[in-house]
């Protein structure tokens, strides 16, 4: 299963490397959208879970990954600027679904707050329109470490709190990705996380009322950062909503172990492709070495 690879222009502004794993009986195509300090090679999981059932659009943001050697890293990109990055790769792929993880939920709902009109469903995974108190300690200690560009302790941060319920294997390799990130990308996820504590927390809620697709919401049951309970505020402003609380598994999902795997790949399914969903489904679990998401 090898990608198509593509650095793509958006807009004259940034350069964008691509990953499209086309199915070639598939009909629909999902992209998908990665969560802060992560980069494609985090979702080799949720590839791995939703093709050849789809064609599959992984990307990473101009600042991350494999496009940062494509840009110049001159401003902070705002997540409105994140928004409309999807924006142009859903019109690019003429994507039908988009699937985010974590913090790349904000991007997500600003740009479903357009209304694509390509865009037929979408799921929100491990986001939620609350700062709790855990959240507010993590953001506060992470912007802090952030500031002082203390990758070590961040690194230390991730593993301990939203990255504790993930395999040895993974926090080793977590903490090796981000504390060497480039000083650029501690900028930007200190920039991140400063919006997060000093903007208006409504803001979320705002950009759900308008989202006219159905969405999916899915968070772990162990996940205290951004928790299923919290994340069902969105049911009242989305109003085609679902909800779906992953059992046994924290804020990292379908990478944490191969029954969060399973009921991870059914609860997607079941969402994007009901009436075609196999009550039990193949699937491989595979261990990737770039986990790292908030």
């Amino acid at each position: 299963m090898r990608p198509e690879i593509a650095v793509l222009d958006i807009q004259g502004q940034y350069r964008v490397y691509t990953e499209f794993y086309r199915a070639d009986a598939a009909e629909k195509t999902i992209i998908l959208v990665n969560g802060s300090m992560s980069t494609t090679a985090s979702f080799a999981q949720t590839v791995k879970n939703l093709y050849p059932e789809f064609n599959v659009v992984c990307y990473d943001q101009p600042y991350a990954g494999k496009s940062k050697a494509h840009n110049l890293h001159e401003k902070m990109l705002t997540k409105e600027i994140e928004g409309q990055i999807l924006l142009e790769l859903i019109d690019h792929f003429a994507a039908e679904h988009v699937l985010s993880f974590s913090f790349g939920g904000a991007a997500t709902l600003v740009a479903l707050a357009q209304r694509p009109r390509r865009i037929e469903k979408a799921v929100i995974s491990s986001f939620s329109p609350v700062v709790n108190a855990h959240m507010l300690d993590y953001l506060e200690r992470g912007v802090d470490y952030l500031g002082s560009r203390d990758g070590n302790r961040v690194g230390d941060l991730v593993n301990s709190t939203i990255g504790k319920h993930l395999p040895s294997l993974f926090k080793r390799f977590n903490y090796r990705h981000v504390s060497s990130l480039a000083e650029h990308e501690y900028g930007q996820m200190h920039f991140h996380i400063s919006d997060v504590l000093n903007s208006d927390r409504q803001c979320y809620l705002n950009a759900a009322k308008k989202i006219n697709v159905p969405v999916l919401f899915m968070n772990g049951e162990w996940d205290e950062y951004t928790a299923a309970a919290d994340a069902k505020l969105f049911a009242g402003h989305v109003q085609h909503s679902t909800f779906s609380t992953l059992q046994a598994t924290g804020h990292f999902l379908d990478m944490e172990h191969k029954a969060a795997c399973r009921d991870s790949r059914n609860a997607l399914l079941g969402f994007l492709k009901p009436a075609q969903h196999e009550s039990r489904p193949r699937y491989q679990y595979v261990q990737d070495h770039h986990a790292l998401a908030i």
